[in-house]
């Protein structure tokens, strides 16, 4: 294998947790959880920006959040303890290790999941649409997967085969991912950090073809899927601790990459024939949320209907303009 001279080097275990003092209190708070913090703060940052821009109440994003993020870490850790159950279902084990999502182990297809019904649990909740939401959150969610895959990194975590190349990755010998009887200076793909340039990569792509082609009602979202279950389809192909499941002799979590391919490119199809002009709202009708400084005084509302009443009490052709002008909508 290649001299780790040439390689890259994984964090110690004293990296995994980060310790901190409050008021006489002695807490560690894994590095794992602080990246993932992160990135959900980045993420809802741009993607609050993206819905306010086109009209949504600001703050909204908290609400969302709310539903998604509790729901997308359940279901990332159900997700990845189901296709690993032998990690944590055999005799003497600790069940409450279920529980344990500081120590790694969270499935993103999971998140996904969790995090698409927490969505539209807040979307029926707050009037917004749907696909107005996960449009928005879309390029946001995957530099949000960039800045988490450096959890990863600090955990020891999601690395690929054997490799002779100079960025292979440094990973302590007793890492119980690592297949018995490698030699002890062997070097892995830093899988970790291909999907950190990945999802950079998408980043870029998704806002170009977003501005470019206006991509609304979802079709920003199907980008997202297509692109994301390229790339991972392939990391998860050469990853060395795959699902324990397959079909076919491949590994669930590759074929869940290929759904979401195939969700995306449905998603983008259908939706590019049932909607092909632009979103009239980001809100379903009559759930629109109104500015206060759009609301106008009783006072000025009066005197703006004199203003189009003739001397007759008839209204002008101003007046009948504006009635029959189309309501917001």
């Amino acid at each position: 294998m290649s001299s780790w001279f040439a390689s890259i080097p994984s964090p110690g275990p004293e990296w995994q947790q980060i310790p901190i003092d409050i008021f006489g209190l002695h807490w560690r708070i894994q590095t794992y959880a602080i990246m993932i913090l992160i990135g959900i703060v980045v993420a809802a940052l741009w993607t609050s920006r993206r819905l306010t821009k086109r009209g949504a109440e600001p703050g909204v994003i908290l609400d969302i959040m709310l539903w998604a993020v509790v729901l997308g870490i359940i279901g990332a850790r159900l997700y990845h303890v189901f296709t690993h159950p032998s990690d944590y279902f055999y005799p003497g084990a600790n069940l409450l290790n279920v529980f344990a999502i500081w120590e790694g182990g969270n499935a993103i297809f999971g998140s996904l999941i969790g995090g698409a019904v927490g969505i539209w649990i807040a979307c029926r909740i707050s009037g917004l649409r749907f696909w107005s939401v996960a449009d928005a959150l879309a390029p946001a969610l995957l530099l949000a997967q960039a800045i988490g895959r450096l959890g990863n990194y600090f955990n020891q975590e999601l690395f690929g085969l054997p490799t002779n190349l100079p960025w292979g990755l440094q990973i302590d010998a007793g890492n119980k991912a690592i297949p018995v009887g490698l030699p002890a200076d062997t070097l892995f793909q830093p899988l970790f950090l291909y999907e950190i340039i990945w999802n950079v990569i998408g980043v870029v792509v998704i806002v170009f073809l977003e501005r470019k082609f206006r991509l609304q009602w979802g079709k920003t979202l199907a980008v997202y899927l297509i692109w994301y279950g390229l790339g991972r389809s392939y990391l998860e192909s050469i990853r060395i601790d795959p699902s324990e499941f397959s079909f076919l002799g491949i590994p669930s979590n590759v074929w869940a990459a290929f759904l979401a391919v195939v969700l995306g490119i449905v998603i983008f199809i259908v939706q590019s024939r049932r909607h092909p002009g632009l979103e009239p709202s980001v809100y379903r009708p009559g759930r629109e949320w109104v500015r206060p400084d759009a609301e106008v005084d009783s006072d000025d509302t009066d005197s703006d209907d004199e203003d189009f009443v003739d001397g007759d009490g008839e209204p002008t052709a101003s007046a009948g303009a504006k009635a029959t002008s189309p309501s917001r909508g």
